[in-house]
């Protein structure tokens, strides 16, 4: 079987004579940068999320700069983020000469824990960044509350969770995204809604933070060649949002062929005992980003096994933050945050996309179990 981690051509295939058409206007009009159809896109997207602005920018990286920038923090101030997940979370944060606080995070879901983000804030602390770690919401209606009390900023880094649920205790549900103060997101091309290159977004419900955002994208500017602050120079092309906005249109479908891939993984799974599924939560649903086991003792042996048998699969990731060289400077040290250290030793993503068949998943979770026989 040619088994893939993420199968983008079979996806694109399916909507080939859309894309292309939609490209072949971007070429045609030649209007290669912002123009109408980043707009156009940008108002699916909102409405998508029902949420009051949607602003594209170059990537997720810049994403999470833009909102740091627009909130005016200023240098030395406090963030708290979680030490497990991908680097552009942290890395913006020492780029703007702020503090990372990092803390640590739940075993079970890997998102970061609100009883240990509050035992962390002080008069420095400016803000929150939760990151919904491979599709599913951190516990948004606690770290709401925690800002609430404190008057500081929530960044949801929801880079990996397009088009997940919050379901908050009342009842009332918000899609990822839409909850904090500002959200960020990436349209890399192996997200669940992912562009033919690079991508991102902010999202925001307010005005003038969107006003500021948009400026702040566009060197700082307000209008053409006025430069009312320092700024950047981050866009979404209009090539890519043309496809952006056709895969729009899919991408409940997208998170659907997702979780119906996870229900066949956990059945096939659940009666091995040295590995855990993935944990779900009351309070999201999960569009699976990721596919992620954990395998105590044995990660990096069944790692190498099901490569032998021509199975991709990754560790995302495979050092905690706080560990790594470039963040030395931060003072922590092996031992400091447990369950993010512990977990790098022991998740495993298996192969997980739109286009996954039956028996892809069965010869995977097949091997599995032979490995373990």
């Amino acid at each position: 079987m040619n088994i893939q981690m993420v199968d983008l051509y079979s996806q694109y295939l399916k909507i080939k004579d859309e894309i292309d058409r939609e490209m072949q206007d971007i070429i045609r009009s030649s209007v290669f940068v912002k123009g109408g159809k980043v707009l156009e896109f940008e108002e699916n997207l909102k409405n998508y999320l029902d949420v009051n602005h949607v602003i594209s920018c170059g990537n997720g990286t810049d994403a999470l700069q833009i909102a740091l920038m627009a909130l005016d923090l200023k240098e030395g101030n406090e963030v708290i983020t979680t030490p497990f997940t991908f680097v552009s979370t942290l890395e913006v944060l020492a780029l703007m000469k702020l503090k990372p606080i990092l803390v640590d995070v739940d075993p079970d879901t890997f998102n970061i824990m609100p009883e240990l983000v509050n035992q962390h804030i002080d008069h420095n602390t400016k803000a929150i960044v939760p990151v919904h770690l491979y599709g599913q919401c951190a516990d948004m209606e606690s770290l709401l509350e925690i800002a609430r009390e404190n008057n500081i900023f929530i960044i949801e880094d929801a880079c990996q969770a397009l088009g997940t649920e919050y379901i908050f205790k009342n009842g009332m549900t918000a899609k990822a995204g839409t909850m904090g103060d500002i959200a960020c997101n990436s349209f890399f091309p192996t997200k669940n809604l992912g562009a033919f290159g690079d991508g991102g977004a902010l999202f925001t419900n307010n005005h003038e933070l969107a006003q500021n955002m948009r400026s702040i994208a566009n060197h700082g500017m307000s209008k053409r060649y006025y430069y009312q602050q320092i700024g950047m120079n981050s866009r979404l092309d209009a090539l890519q949002a043309a496809i952006l906005d056709v895969k729009l249109k899919y991408l409940d479908q997208y998170v659907q062929s997702r979780q119906t891939a996870a229900e066949l993984y956990d059945r096939e799974l659940s009666g091995i005992r040295e590995i855990s599924i993935p944990a779900r939560v009351s309070f999201s649903s999960h569009s699976f980003h990721q596919y992620t086991l954990k395998v105590p003792g044995k990660r990096d042996e069944l790692q190498r096994f099901l490569n032998s048998k021509n199975i991709p699969c990754m560790v995302y990731y495979p050092v905690p933050l706080h560990l790594q060289e470039a963040y030395q400077y931060l003072g922590y040290q092996k031992g400091d945050f447990p369950v993010a250290e512990e977990l790098s030793e022991q998740v495993l993503s298996l192969p997980m996309h739109t286009e996954l068949t039956e028996g892809e998943q069965k010869y995977i979770t097949s091997a599995i179990r032979e490995f373990f026989s």
